[in-house]
């Protein structure tokens, strides 16, 4: 079916508000109507290097206001941009390159020690850096665009073709790109545009890195309304508070260990004026009911919380703006989103029962990029989505999140879910974090063990932490051991790095033998 390339997604805005802030980062500012010219003029520079619908084009770079008008300029034309974590290992990134089979990549300066050893292991055709480069040819994608026309004939496209293909984080694996489409895209634009209320007359704050699909979901969501973007160049809480203040931003979104960082710096320094901020959006992890408090109690907003996958779309679930939301809960399906809670056997289950949260939309990847095998275990013929995410829907439909199929503990035959004791847990006055994971053993066959961040300044000890579970939790699912830390090793998503707490287990046991 022929539908509008989504690299037009702004097209609207600047037929309604050519001269509105579209970007702002620092002293600079883009109109709506300059912006528009900016992707067109970066899709033209990429067709002088052949590339042509279809083809790959990596974009590896930080917060930089080039990144959006690259990636809607690379879509423009036909092309697929593979946007690339920054803070990926050299292994990981040569990986991504040869999967994708990208001829070119445009990348900023500051990466380009890192981009060398792409040049010298000769894995692309093309180099394209934004500012000065030494270490190795590079084209200026800067002076280049500066000479390209700021007409462009737009490639026509089908709503099932793909226009985005990001790159799961890899931390159980080898990373897999997610097929995205230009009609679902447009589609997950139009539908957290309509449930969280974005109109042209907000203001949209981002500082998380623009690779990952928490900005760029929320980016496009933006654009879509017509709203202005301030972008930061990353995570600092004086700056995020400041920007709120002088921007007049009306949203952000981020990740709770972003908002915990916020939260922290506020609480010391609370002459911030944050009338202007109406609500936070919170999502890429699990969100601790506290956390929830906390800002809401401190900031006087709204916190809508979400949940997704970046094959899913990204986003499945959100709480909805005007709704009566549910602490704890990521809401409901996005409008035009079905999803199903299946147990072992296939069947469907009942409210308040945890099973695999299978999803269904508009927004849902093609499938994963030259993986048929992961393909047909993960997508059904009929179009639904094994997410491998445990999760339970309420009587009124509101999603709960049990965790990873992969991360629930079978202790003797008794399921025990991660989330649920960590949720437990985190009730104690005196635990800031926690995180379980299973562990090995010889009677029970696994059992939980937990690591914990208490709160600053708390005497905590294990017999402290198990004896409050037992008071409170179901005594076969109590954590069998308890390790503190100062902080959570977190993924580059954002996400509590499992894999490293694993690690952390065994490096423990190699120790006691």
């Amino acid at each position: 079916m022929k539908a509008s390339n989504f690299g037009l997604l702004i097209d609207q805005a600047v037929r309604l508000h050519p001269d509105k802030a579209a970007l702002i980062s620092g002293e600079q500012t883009w109109t709506y109507a300059e912006l528009n010219d900016r992707m067109n003029k970066a899709g033209n520079l990429f067709k002088s290097f052949g590339v042509k619908r279809g083809d790959r084009v990596a974009v590896f770079f930080g917060n930089d206001l080039r990144f959006i008008e690259i990636i809607f300029g690379i879509m423009r034309i036909g092309a697929i941009p593979v946007p690339v974590n920054v803070k990926l290992g050299d292994d990981h990134l040569a990986y991504i390159i040869q999967d994708c089979g990208a001829d070119a990549i445009v990348f900023h300066a500051s990466f380009e020690e890192k981009i060398s050893r792409l040049y010298e292991a000769g894995l692309l055709k093309h180099y394209i850096g934004a500012g000065s480069t030494s270490l190795f040819p590079a084209h200026s994608y800067d002076e280049l665009l500066a000479d390209q026309p700021a007409g462009l004939a737009v490639a026509e496209v089908r709503a099932e073709d793909v226009c985005y293909l990001p790159y799961t984080s890899g931390s159980t694996g080898k990373p897999k790109g997610c097929m995205l489409t230009h009609g679902g895209q447009y589609w997950i634009s139009e539908a957290l545009r309509t449930v969280r209320k974005v109109s042209h007359e907000d203001r949209a704050l981002i500082a998380v890195p623009l690779y990952h699909a928490n900005a760029m979901v929320n980016i496009q969501m933006s654009l879509r309304a017509g709203a202005s973007i301030v972008l930061l160049p990353g995570v600092d809480p004086k700056n995020i508070l400041e920007s709120v203040q002088t921007q007049g931003c009306t949203f952000m979104t981020g990740v709770p260990a972003m908002y915990q960082m916020i939260l922290a710096y506020y609480k010391e320094n609370p002459h911030y004026d944050l009338s202007s901020l109406r609500f936070i959006l919170c999502g890429s992890s699990e969100v601790p009911l506290e956390l929830v408090q906390e800002l809401e109690r401190n900031l006087r907003v709204d916190i809508l919380e979400s949940y997704g996958l970046t094959e899913g779309g990204p986003v499945v679930f959100s709480s909805s703006r005007g709704a009566h939301n549910r602490q704890g809960s990521p809401g409901h399906p996005l409008p035009g989103c079905r999803v199903r809670v299946v147990g072992e056997d296939g069947e469907d289950l009942p409210p308040g029962q945890v099973g695999e949260l299978w999803v269904k939309s508009p927004g849902v990847a093609k499938g994963y990029w030259n993986l048929p095998e992961v393909n047909a275990s993960r997508f059904t013929p009929d179009g639904w989505l094994k997410t491998g995410d445990l999760i339970r829907l309420d009587e009124e439909g509101y999603a709960y999140i049990a965790g990873r199929k992969d991360d629930m503990i079978n202790i003797g035959g008794e399921k025990a879910y991660p989330k649920e004791i960590q949720n437990l847990l985190l009730k104690h006055p005196n635990i800031a974090n926690v995180c379980v994971i299973a562990r090995a053993h010889p009677v029970k066959g696994q059992v939980p063990v937990a690591f914990v961040v208490p709160t600053e300044d708390s005497e905590l000890s294990a017999k402290d932490v198990q004896d409050y579970f037992f008071q409170h939790g179901a005594a076969y699912a109590y954590p069998r051991e308890v390790y503190f830390l100062d902080e959570l090793p977190l993924t580059g998503t954002g996400k509590v790095d499992r894999t490293k707490l694993t690690s952390l287990l065994n490096e423990n046991d190699a120790n006691a033998n």
